[in-house]
């Protein structure tokens, strides 16, 4: 292999020693369009397994969560209430079978670590990564089942952004870390407003914020769908469970992850990287839980308080 002495700026080099120290954590000063991509190689590509989707509990063809992922041998999926979340993340829409995962500016993710592409958004500004997707999820839940009032964030110093003065037109200024209310505009409770909502939010939440609004859950074997694995600081992560199926013999639980990263980029579901046989299924059987970009341990696990 031939070798070529490559120059790089030093600004460069620390701006990206930063990105990696900052995880997907964020303080209220930080200008979310100027992140730095972290460089991946080819070498670092987590490779699925060659047969994944000959397997038995994957459909490819199929178009939600739960239409694509089929429980294993001898479980069975946990349901749940109509007007859930978790009924909600079961039935999230996926792109089709195959199709990458492209970063927020249209290039495409190097690391290939998923098994299916949530079929959202994720907007044209590096806002969307990991702690975003999980609020972006539990928003998008809360703003479809119209429960308005159930829809707030906190930002990194403590400001509660609450989505229902938003839609009454009051808007939300930033001065270093002074953050206040301000009356901008008129009733609007459409869409694209609750868009412009979620990205405020995405600005000056993150991983740390988010951890504190949360509540720890004590035992794995009560896990449902929508609950959260978050390292909360700097560095920071999350990963959402979408779904989850149950043995009724063992009660052992199986369960399949989401995840945005940095840059912002395509919602998707994580393969399993320590047991390609069962991926992209986890099971609760773990003392750390080992994912394709990050390591969580049980006092990790969490859930929204309602």
């Amino acid at each position: 292999m031939k070798s070529t002495d490559i120059n790089i700026p030093l600004a460069l080099i620390l701006a990206l020693i930063l990105t990696i120290l900052m995880g997907c954590n964020k303080t209220i000063e930080e200008v979310r369009n100027t992140k730095v991509n972290q460089p991946i190689t080819k070498d670092e590509k987590v490779e699925e397994s060659e047969d994944i989707s000959q397997l038995d509990f994957i459909s490819s063809d199929g178009t939600t969560i739960m239409e694509r992922f089929n429980p294993p041998e001898g479980y069975e999926r946990i349901s749940y209430e109509k007007e859930s979340f978790g009924y909600f993340l079961q039935r999230l829409p996926l792109k089709a079978f195959g199709e990458k995962v492209y970063h927020f500016d249209g290039r495409e993710k190097t690391r290939e670590v998923h098994i299916s592409v949530i079929d959202m958004d994720t907007g044209d500004r590096d806002l969307q990564q990991c702690a975003d997707a999980i609020m972006r999820l539990r928003g998008e839940y809360l703003y479809h089942s119209e429960q308005y009032e159930k829809i707030h964030f906190n930002f990194t110093n403590g400001f509660t952004a609450a989505y229902i003065k938003w839609l009454e037109g009051y808007r939300i200024s930033v001065d270093n870390n002074e953050v206040n209310w301000y009356l901008g505009t008129t009733y609007d409770d459409s869409y694209e407003t609750f868009r412009k909502y979620m990205d405020i939010v995405f600005a000056y939440a993150g991983t740390l914020s988010l951890s504190k609004e949360l509540i720890e859950v004590e035992s794995l074997e009560q896990m449902k769908a929508g609950d959260i694995f978050i390292k909360g600081g700097s560095p920071g992560h999350a990963v959402i469970v979408v779904d989850v199926v149950i043995n009724p013999e063992t009660n052992n639980r199986l369960f399949l992850l989401a995840q945005s990263y940095m840059p912002a980029q395509d919602m998707h579901i994580l393969i399993n990287p320590t047991d390609e046989h069962l991926s992209p299924w986890y099971s609760i059987e773990f003392d750390t839980l080992v994912t394709p970009e990050w390591t969580f341990d049980k006092t990790h696990y969490m859930r929204f308080q309602d």
